[in-house]
């Protein structure tokens, strides 16, 4: 059962914010912590950037090395495959860190899953879930906490209390994609 959870209704398909979430060198676009994503399972065969770097935009016409891409059944790209392996880089005033990320479920249009670790020790599960609506999509965001207590207790007088600031961040990137989903329907 989820730590945390909030949802947004936005003016917008629940493919189109799929594609959005599972774009997740975007995620900082919303994000207040993201400063970066990494694909680290291999990479695309082209981004939208064109950057070699293994980051990975889900609108380029190529597909990837293995897992990162899949093909959907009109042959365009539908984003990363569970199993998909990413590094997430975060900051929260002058504290910087890095995790490691997986890719869970990836259900184009109905849900996006991924679990976080550092190294080997699990830290948490981040989970997006788009349900239509009669005016577009509710997207649903949701964090559970899979740190051991002793992690917990040693981290918290770097990073304090998570749940909060986890509820500010969670409430922030749907309200920054929301407004990204919304600009980009209107254009």
């Amino acid at each position: 059962m989820p730590d945390l959870t909030e949802s947004i209704t936005v003016h917008s398909t629940a493919d189109a914010l799929y594609r959005l979430v599972s774009d997740l060198p975007r995620m900082r676009e919303w994000s207040p912590e993201c400063t970066r994503v990494t694909w680290s399972s291999g990479k695309s065969s082209g981004s939208s950037s064109g950057s070699s770097s293994g980051e990975f935009s889900g609108r380029s016409s190529g597909a990837s090395a293995g897992e990162l891409a899949r093909e959907s059944s009109a042959g365009a790209r539908a984003g990363p495959a569970p199993g998909a392996r990413f590094v997430g880089h975060n900051r929260s005033g002058v504290v910087r860190w890095f995790t490691f990320g997986k890719v869970v479920t990836a259900q184009p249009g109905r849900r996006f899953t991924f679990d976080i670790t550092f190294g080997p020790v699990p830290i948490s599960r981040w989970d997006y879930e788009f349900t239509p609506t009669a005016t577009g999509c509710e997207v649903t965001e949701s964090w559970t906490d899979h740190r051991p207590t002793v992690l917990k207790l040693l981290f918290r007088p770097v990073f304090g209390n998570r749940a909060p600031r986890n509820a500010h961040g969670i409430h922030t990137t749907l309200t920054r994609l929301k407004s990204a989903a919304e600009t980009t329907a209107r254009a």
